[in-house]
């Protein structure tokens, strides 16, 4: 009984340590485009984000941080979906002013 009792565990325990080793790791949080200029941002992310959604209350569908012209050069930029018709909502992101809210055209970025 001991040898069937013994041989049993260790099939539990190998059974245990293999399923863990072959679990697909939980993926972290994907940073947003352009991420690698927030330090050159004076508002964060998450206000952004609340200013945009302030200009044009909706479900934000995609986020990035980009340069471009207009306002200070560096801008957050949001797609917002509203009553079924998307936006695109531009934040400065060093001042918080709202540079763009306009409808998502036929050929969006």
């Amino acid at each position: 009984m001991r040898p069937i009792l013994t041989a049993s565990l260790c099939a539990a325990a190998f059974t245990a340590i293999a399923g863990s080793a072959l679990a697909k790791p939980t993926p972290a949080a994907k940073p947003f485009a352009g991420h690698e200029l927030s330090p050159q941002a004076k508002i964060s992310m998450a206000a952004a984000e609340a200013i945009a959604l302030k200009a044009r209350p909706g479900k934000i569908t995609d986020k990035e941080l980009e340069k471009e012209g207009g306002g200070s050069g560096l801008r957050y930029s949001f797609d917002v979906k509203a009553s079924g018709v998307t936006y695109e909502i531009g934040v400065d992101a060093r001042t918080g002013k709202v540079l763009e809210n306009a409808k998502e055209g036929p050929h969006p970025d």
